[in-house]
């Protein structure tokens, strides 16, 4: 069976220094040093900085809105080894509520889902083009409880990939697990990040202090 090697490039503060940490994942074709990258425009000072590389440099092989079945196995082993990564972190000392996600375009699908499959509070979620996964959302998949935790979603209005209606969708889903979404949806951007997510999920979500250990 199909599995992705848990093959992790870390940068930012040693996770024993370290009292917060973002788990950035990339997206379709990219690699974790692409995603890594983006960490030079946030504030994300004194985090520990992990990302993981998808084998073949892809998390699962088709659309993420096919049924989910057609992403199987990779999707299920994509969602273990980013879970696997929370439950390391949490193991060194790192609260759930300090460990933050961020992802783009199949990376940031895939920072939902592994978030809304295994809700309850976290520093915050960032997904840059993004949905949940599957040809529908099915609440029952999802039975946890964020607890507060900030959300942000930004898209473009149209999106080669991602339909803003998948968009929407998700925020509603997540907001019924409690969590604080914030949307932006912005017409014409294209497939990419723009200045203005980067300093929105600066003022949302990255502005907390106190990121190394005492």
């Amino acid at each position: 069976m199909f599995m992705h090697q848990k093959n992790i490039i870390k940068a930012g503060t040693s996770i024993d220094k370290a009292s917060k940490a973002l788990i950035m994942l990339h997206g379709r074709g990219a690699t974790a040093q692409d995603i890594l990258s983006l960490s030079s425009y946030l504030n994300v000072e004194g985090f520990a900085l992990l990302a993981p590389q998808a084998t073949n440099h892809t998390w699962y092989p088709y659309s993420f809105l096919a049924p989910v079945e057609q992403n199987e196995p990779w999707l299920t082993s994509a969602v273990d080894v980013v879970g696997s990564i929370v439950s390391d972190l949490e193991a060194q000392g790192i609260a759930s509520e300090n460990i933050y996600f961020l992802g783009f375009s199949q990376g940031a699908c895939l920072t939902l889902e592994v978030a809304a499959r295994n809700a309850k509070r976290y520093g915050g979620l960032v997904a840059f083009t993004g949905g949940l996964i599957g040809n529908t959302l099915e609440a029952g998949r999802y039975p946890g409880d964020f607890a507060g935790t900030p959300v942000f979603l930004g898209t473009s209005d149209p999106d080669v990939h991602v339909p803003v209606e998948r968009v929407h969708a998700s925020a509603e889903q997540l907001r019924a697990m409690n969590a604080d979404v914030t949307e932006r949806v912005y017409k014409g951007m294209g497939h990419t990040i723009s200045e203005d997510e980067i300093r929105e999920v600066n003022r949302l979500i990255f502005h907390q202090t106190n990121t190394v250990k005492s």
